[in-house]
């Protein structure tokens, strides 16, 4: 066997060989507010339960390994003690690894990743109003777990409220594994879902996308793309030109217009239909230049 021992590796080694020994691993996908009131959203895979009476969950913001800062949830969660913690299932992966991209301090993950903030009850932080279970959270204690690259920091939480969609509970009042249909880190792009095994997810780059709050309005207002879908695109960082978008519609899409070009309800239909297609083919920049192609 491979003899390792972690002090004496790098930390994205060690990194990598934890959270593939580990898996899968929850997500808790958390909401905080900074002092002037802005959201905050960031999902977090060092995450449990931990105990029911009273009930505690934990999770873990570690310090970024390539500089060493903090993320905005400690920085948050350190200034007002409070926030809610959404359970993600796996129609709300994609807009939850949307979320997780770096944004600059004060741009909402709400609006980036297009979902719906709520208000909760007892606490500040707003809840995702997409997710299946929100627990609204006081934190009983931050443990610091080292000042390097890659340290946690131990965030324990009373939950203190529960938000439950009537939708995941079987015919005895349990929550339905299957209806809840959970997602959960492996290593790596990998993900595992709950009633239906592995999966992979490219997770956001160093690069920002455009966000949800980018997209045209024809696209968001689509009733063929979901969420999932419009997460896709958002997660681009820019959009095709003009003459791409063009010379796409002239070779790739001529069929499809020449058909219905007398029916335009339809011809827009049938894009959003080929868009979606090559989204779940993990065909991005083609499925841009097809809703593009409608307007131009």
């Amino acid at each position: 066997m491979l003899r390792v021992v972690p002090s004496e590796i790098p930390q994205p080694k060690r990194h990598q060989y934890l959270l593939g020994s580990v898996s899968p691993r929850p997500i808790a996908f958390v909401s905080t507010i900074d002092e002037l009131g802005r959201h905050n959203l960031a999902p977090f895979s060092f995450f449990n339960v931990v105990s029911s009476n009273p009930p505690i969950l934990v999770f873990s913001p570690a310090r970024r390994g390539r500089d060493n800062t903090t993320k905005h949830t400690l920085e948050n969660i350190l200034k007002n003690r409070e926030c809610v913690v959404n359970v993600v299932n796996y129609e709300l992966v994609q807009q939850t690894s949307l979320a997780s991209t770096e944004y600059a301090e004060g741009v909402s993950e709400f609006v980036k990743a297009g979902l719906t903030p709520i208000a909760s009850e007892m606490v500040a932080p707003p809840r995702v109003k997409e997710s299946p279970v929100q627990m609204e959270c006081k934190v009983i204690d931050v443990i610091k777990l080292g000042d390097q690259g890659g340290a946690g920091n131990l965030i324990l939480c009373e939950v203190v409220l529960m938000h439950m969609n009537e939708s995941i509970f079987d015919q005895d009042g349990r929550i339905s594994p299957e209806k809840i249909d959970l997602v959960a880190r492996m290593g790596g792009h990998w993900y595992s879902r709950s009633n239906q095994g592995l999966f992979q997810l490219v997770q956001p780059t160093t690069e920002i996308g455009i966000g949800f709050d980018q997209l045209p309005t024809d696209i968001k207002k689509s009733d063929v793309l979901t969420g999932s879908d419009l997460a896709k695109l958002a997660g681009a960082v820019s959009t095709p030109d003009e003459t791409s978008v063009n010379e796409y519609k002239l070779t790739e899409l001529s069929d499809i217009f020449i058909e219905f070009e007398n029916d335009p309800v339809t011809l827009e239909r049938k894009l959003h239909e080929k868009a979606k297609s090559l989204l779940n083919e993990g065909n991005t920049l083609d499925a841009w230049k097809t809703l593009l192609a409608y307007n131009h």
